[in-house]
């Protein structure tokens, strides 16, 4: 039985019980279709490159490729990392959505803040906040999708919350971190970072399973 007090952890809005009222019966046929239950735990995967965020949901012991999502925009900076308030970009790296950083009354219909800056970006002391994925299409930083996208991508978060998951993780790369994709960008300042986030990349490509993440030494290091 999921804790009573769980749900009450989890906010929801007149717009976000509305929205999630709407969609819920197309996603559950969806992810009937495929063999996965609306209420299980889900993962997400965002590339900058090319503007894609995927949702997989756990059957089993694994994760499985639900849904790919065309983002809108994810800011004016480009591909890097953001390191500072105000630098136009959208993070790179190991988040976790968890219930409170879930926005049902967003100015941007409905939003999840992804956790930047996380213990990484801290011990490397970047600045800013409140880097979310949202609705209306338009961002600086954020990560900007459809509103029929963030519809869906908020219901599947919310019922995952309400079915006993603590926190969703994200990943966010760059582009997918194959090595084709590395040598054409070997000449890139970020180079040292980005062979850090395939090692993470990697390990859920073999195990389709989100690897513990830590930080030591001012690096990412996984297990």
């Amino acid at each position: 039985m999921v804790p009573s007090t769980l749900f009450a952890q989890v906010p929801s809005s007149p717009r976000s019980v509305k929205v999630i009222n709407e969609v819920r019966p197309g996603l559950e046929s969806q992810l009937k279709e495929k063999g996965l239950a609306y209420g299980a735990p889900v993962f997400i995967r965002i590339f900058k490159e090319p503007k894609e965020l995927e949702v997989w949901v756990k059957k089993g012991r694994s994760f499985h490729l639900f849904k790919t999502y065309p983002i809108c925009t994810y800011g004016l900076g480009g591909l890097g990392p953001k390191t500072k308030e105000g630098d136009r970009k959208a993070p790179e790296g190991f988040y976790g959505v968890t219930p409170d950083r879930m926005n049902p009354s967003s100015n941007f219909h409905l939003a999840l803040n992804v956790g930047y800056p996380n213990s990484y970006d801290r011990a490397l002391s970047r600045t800013g906040n409140a880097i979310m994925i949202h609705g209306n299409c338009v961002s600086i930083g954020c990560f900007a999708m459809t509103d029929p996208a963030i519809e869906e991508i908020y219901a599947l978060a919310d019922a995952a919350f309400r079915g006993g998951q603590g926190a969703i993780m994200v990943h966010i790369f760059p582009f997918r971190m194959t090595g084709e994709k590395l040598k054409k960008n070997a000449k890139s300042g970020w180079k040292e970072f980005w062979g850090d986030l395939k090692e993470g990349y990697d390990l859920f490509e073999k195990r389709r399973v989100p690897p513990e993440v830590s930080v030591e030494n001012k690096r990412y290091v996984f297990r």
